[in-house]
């Protein structure tokens, strides 16, 4: 009786307390998150669909993390965010749940989070914004932004014509419109087979995005009646697809160390090396920024996610079930593609096999590193120089504009101490903007290394996720300027060339960073978190816990 009471307060009628499925809606709504403030609509759009098939739905809000706002980075928060979300999963007497994200790490939070607690779900994306528009061209969040902010430092653009190109860069409700980390792991959320199909694409200010969220509360009704959960749906053989659909979309590096998170919660065995190995012989198809021409509304026009699988149906598992308790096959049976400029076929693609995300290995990276091939400039993915070394990201920039920088194109730029223990939080500035006296040079790319990451839309001969970190005593720690390092792509190694008897030596005298702070979260974080090839989750919430609930004393 008291139970039922409290919720009679909020005026609900007998009904639904008929031993009707109990569906909480997961709302990742906020507006200090710009890609998720349309939430509250599309979760209303829910709420038709779990009435519809006679659930009770039940809104409750989450932790939001906005990318673009939050400081240090919104990657130091994921974990919490995952962890926060599985609690209230546990701590509340739902049947199932939909979960509404949006922005980058929203995603894979909350995929981490019905990983977790394995109760029968299904994720909703609020979808990308509308096409960018300036000057009469269509122009891509973030990919855009790097391109206009080394120009206006090499003094190509004004401060007015930024201006004007931010107004009509984000002009709709949404998260980014290129194949930035928060389109690809809408992507990844649908290729695991919890989204429903097609979902990835749809624009947020489309009328079907809401059409897409009234589906997926009539379905997650009869997920909780089939009791499909998310162990049976992620399994190995989806995130084998979703690391060659990864491949054929120029997906985010960001997206192997979330479905490294992911897997882990569920204790699927998944290794950094299994992006390289399966990807390689997947040819790059979607022609989207930043790895060519395109935006998130042409994808979806042009047949979305379902066409893209359909082309690489000989290197998918098939008979993969997903949300919609059909087989793979079976799902995009009828799909097409309605613009092969967009999506290209196995026969013409946009790249060849192999040019996807690889991962390197060597003495500067004996954990790995990634790069995003089909971004970086292929004169460079092969390279020799000497390193200029930088142990922040802030003491980059204080000196990135002097015209004394002893810089050139062939040097190798490594900035350090933003892993995931270094920042902490491992921040996306791995793309740095180069040198300013190189930029007004007409030098357009460079190597660059770094511990860090770098944001989904970016682009550029850039090595990432060096583990381990240097604020661990990784061998990136002990890097100087001046020494050679050589990255060599096709051959998948990073070498410095330095011997292990001087970088011991080296090495005397080093001390690990220190928390840096002494309380809350963030210590709990830095005294937890894993390395980069382990998906940077906090190491007591690997493996698979199920749907346990504490006992009551009462």
């Amino acid at each position: 009786m008291i139970y039922r009471s409290w919720l009679r307060s909020e005026g609900m009628t007998p009904e639904v307390f008929d031993g009707r499925p109990v569906i909480g809606i997961a709302n990742s709504w906020s507006e200090l998150t710009p890609c998720n403030a349309h939430l509250r609509a599309v979760a209303d759009a829910v709420k038709r669909g779990v009435w519809q098939s006679g659930g009770f739905p039940l809104e409750f809000p989450t932790m939001s993390l906005g990318e673009t706002l939050m400081r240090p980075t919104a990657m130091l928060f994921r974990n919490l965010m995952a962890m926060e979300v599985e609690e209230l999963l546990r701590a509340n007497p739902l049947d199932g749940v939909v979960l509404l994200s949006g922005c980058d790490k929203t995603t894979p939070a909350m995929l981490m989070a019905a990983a977790s607690t394995d109760l029968p779900a299904i994720m909703v994306t609020g979808g990308p914004m509308l096409n960018g528009k300036f000057r009469g061209a269509d122009v891509g969040s973030g990919t855009q932004v790097w391109r206009f902010e080394a120009e206006l430092v090499a003094g190509r653009m004004t401060q007015e014509q930024v201006l004007a190109a931010e107004s009509g860069m984000a002009r709709s409700c949404g998260h980014c419109m290129t194949m930035g980390t928060a389109s690809t792991m809408a992507c990844m959320a649908e290729a695991l087979g919890m989204q429903l199909p097609g979902s990835a694409a749809w624009p947020a200010a489309d009328s079907r995005r809401y059409v897409t969220a009234q589906s997926a509360g009539q379905r997650i009704v009869q997920l909780v009646r089939e009791d499909l959960r998310p162990s049976q749906i992620m399994t190995r053989q989806a995130f084998e697809n979703a690391i060659r659909v990864n491949a054929a979309i120029g997906g985010s590096t960001n997206a192997v160390i979330h479905l490294l998170a992911i897997a882990g919660r569920l204790g699927v065995p998944l290794r950094l090396d299994d992006f390289d190995e399966l990807a390689r012989p997947v040819p790059t198809l979607v022609n989207l920024m930043p790895s060519g021409r395109y935006l998130m509304e042409d994808f979806c026009y042009a047949g979305g996610l379902p066409a893209v699988m359909l082309e690489l149906q000989d290197f998918l598992h098939n008979d993969h079930i997903g949300v919609t308790g059909h087989t793979l096959a079976e799902t995009v049976a009828g799909a097409e593609c309605w613009n092969r400029d967009v999506i290209a076929s196995l026969d013409a693609p946009l790249q060849p096999p192999g040019t996807g995300t690889a991962v390197l290995r060597g003495n500067l990276c004996p954990g790995g590193a990634v790069i995003k091939q089909s971004a970086a400039s292929p004169h460079l993915l092969k390279h020799r120089g000497q390193a200029l070394v930088f142990d922040s990201i802030e003491e980059y920039h204080e000196v990135s504009g002097r015209e004394d920088l002893p810089v050139d194109a062939s040097t190798v730029l490594i900035v350090r101490g933003a892993g995931p223990k270094g920042y902490p939080g491992m921040p996306e500035i791995g793309n740095f903007v180069l040198p300013r006296k190189l930029l007004e040079r007409g030098v357009t790319d460079m190597v660059r290394i770094s511990d860090a990451r770098m944001s989904g839309t970016g682009f550029g001969t850039v090595v990432l996720h060096v583990a381990p970190e240097s604020a661990v005593g990784g061998p990136l720690a002990f890097v100087r300027s001046g020494d050679w390092i050589e990255l060599d792509t096709p051959g998948r190694t990073l070498t410095l060339d330095v011997s292990d008897d001087e970088l011991a030596r080296r090495r005397v005298g080093w001390t690990p960073a220190q928390p840096p702070w002494s309380r809350g979260y963030t210590r709990l974080y830095h005294e937890h978190v894993l390395q980069a090839d382990q998906g940077a989750d906090l190491d007591f919430l690997v493996g698979a816990s199920g749907a346990e609930v504490p006992r009551h004393n009462h």
